[in-house]
């Protein structure tokens, strides 16, 4: 009899994509997959370091599936994993804990391990320094048919003082051209219709996957190539350092066959001392001219910024100089982050340390200003004929799509529209 597995993810679209992919290896291994409401044999957590409660949310999980199957095996991953092993071994009902490196041999140690079988009698502990993590594993999400995440890029070469990345994920280290455009021929034959670019630091894509030798890549190239690629209709960049998004390409982008116009560019504060602190490798006057090409030569093209508010030190002026630069800029909406402190970095000793009130009516503030610039943008394209990729799920009738530059459209559901590209009057 065939064994089951139950997977969840905590955190990023990176993670989606690992753990998609962690669950066809399996299921080639003979498991069947199970909601993960539902009774497994093994459950596996995919965990994320910029959680703010990483642990608190992992031993919540781990409850709820001992008291739903205790006799259950249960497996933790993911960037808190690496971070974090010791702790989260001491975790009652934990089997495995898998670092960066072990993740992708998930199904090897479920063939070698049964529960309880560590020294301990508790979790066993699959990790290694993060200085020794090298290596690219390719991942790709496939949930819904219509949309997939393409993982291209992993790890992290900056230093920025607020983030555990880095320390999660090692070093930078890309998949080859040719890879990616053979992801791209397995999507588009699964009927994929638009793929979302990932990475950790997606515009250092060319860092080799062994160590961090580079190979005479880039992503400029990267993206030419999966422009020529048949099979996808559309692709859309998730995240992009302003240091990183050169001017080529953002011309490329502006007359691509399949990219398309929605590009979102993390700001993390608009104040010039406050990102001198956290160590960012820009000022506000590169990314205002960042914002200014790309309006420049798509005035139809959506922009989202990351920023956080809180971080130590921020001031109520520091505060005033983010929330005026955004307003004045042309971005389109906002995901606003409340900075809260990660061990070992940089900004965890940094005072004066900023109330959590006081975080927390920022975040609302910028929250606020979000809305207002989506719902300016969305004015702006009305008239506007845009093509939309309606999805499958249907809720209470309606089904819903985005528009090339990321407007959501609701409609009544039709089934000859889902997964179709569909010429629409905003």
């Amino acid at each position: 009899m065939s064994k089951t597995v139950a997977f969840h993810t905590l955190g990023c679209k990176l993670n989606y994509s690992e753990t998609s992919t962690l669950s066809r290896s399996l299921e080639a291994e003979g498991f069947v997959k199970k909601d993960f409401e539902e009774q497994a044999d093994v459950y596996v957590i995919n965990t994320c370091s910029v959680t703010e409660n990483a642990d608190k949310e992992c031993r919540l999980l781990v409850r709820r599936i001992q008291r739903r199957a205790p006799e259950s095996f249960v497996v933790i991953t993911g960037c808190y994993a690496q971070l974090k092993p010791q702790q989260i071994a001491q975790i009652e009902g934990v089997d495995l804990v898998l670092g960066a490196a072990e993740k992708f041999n998930l199904a090897h140690h479920l063939k070698e391990i049964t529960k309880g079988a560590a020294d301990n009698g508790g979790a066993k502990i699959c990790s290694c320094d993060i200085e020794d993590v090298a290596g690219f594993n390719s991942s790709y999400s496939q949930g819904d048919r219509t949309r997939a995440f393409l993982k291209v890029q992993d790890g992290c070469d900056y230093t920025c003082s607020f983030c555990t990345i880095p320390l999660a994920r090692g070093h930078s280290r890309s998949d080859s051209i040719e890879g990616v455009l053979a992801n791209m021929r397995e999507l588009a034959a699964a009927g994929i219709r638009e793929i979302v670019l990932t990475g950790i630091n997606l515009g250092d894509f060319g860092k080799g996957n062994d160590g961090g030798k580079t190979r005479d890549t880039s992503f400029y190239e990267l993206i030419q190539a999966m422009d020529e690629q048949e099979g996808i209709d559309r692709i859309r960049i998730s995240s992009i350092e302003p240091n990183l998004l050169s001017n080529e390409v953002i011309d490329f982008v502006a007359q691509s066959r399949k990219f398309v116009p929605h590009f979102h560019i993390p700001l993390q504060s608009g104040s010039d001392t406050i990102l001198g602190l956290m160590r960012r490798r820009y000022r506000t006057e590169l990314y205002r001219d960042r914002i200014a090409a790309i309006k420049a030569l798509m005035p139809h093209c959506c922009i989202g910024a990351d920023v956080i508010v809180g971080f130590p030190g921020e001031t109520d002026d520091h505060f005033k100089e983010t929330f005026d630069f955004l307003h004045d800029i042309d971005v389109s909406y906002l995901h606003v982050f409340t900075y809260s402190e990660r061990e070992n970095t940089l900004a965890a000793g940094m005072k004066p340390v900023v109330p959590v009130q006081v975080r927390n009516e920022r975040n609302k503030a910028l929250r606020n200003l979000s809305y207002q610039k989506m719902s300016y943008f969305t004015e702006q394209q009305k008239g506007d004929n845009r093509p939309v990729l309606f999805e499958i799920a249907a809720t209470n009738g309606m089904m819903e799509g985005f528009t090339d530059n990321y407007i959501k459209i609701q409609t009544p559901y039709r089934a000859e529209w889902v997964n179709k590209i569909v010429n629409w009057d905003i």
